[in-house]
């Protein structure tokens, strides 16, 4: 599992996925969505929006796991 610092307090999952380096844009990660293949802590998303706070775990299947951390 990869830590990926943010400056913020929270953080938008289409955002985080691309500092990540999971995808490269957010047409990916609405993609990812419909095809069921984005969890955050265990639970599949449905929006491409949702909010990340420090302690949050992102699974992308066939890309890896994140965790959300603060800097």
């Amino acid at each position: 599992m990869q830590k990926i610092a943010i400056h913020t307090d929270d953080i938008q999952l289409d955002q985080f996925l691309k500092i990540a380096g999971a995808v490269m844009t957010g047409g990916e990660v609405k993609m990812l969505i419909a095809d069921g293949l984005i969890k955050k802590n265990g639970v599949v998303e449905t929006a491409r929006r949702r909010k990340l706070v420090p302690g949050d775990v992102v699974e992308v299947d066939g890309a890896g796991s994140y965790e959300v951390t603060h800097e």
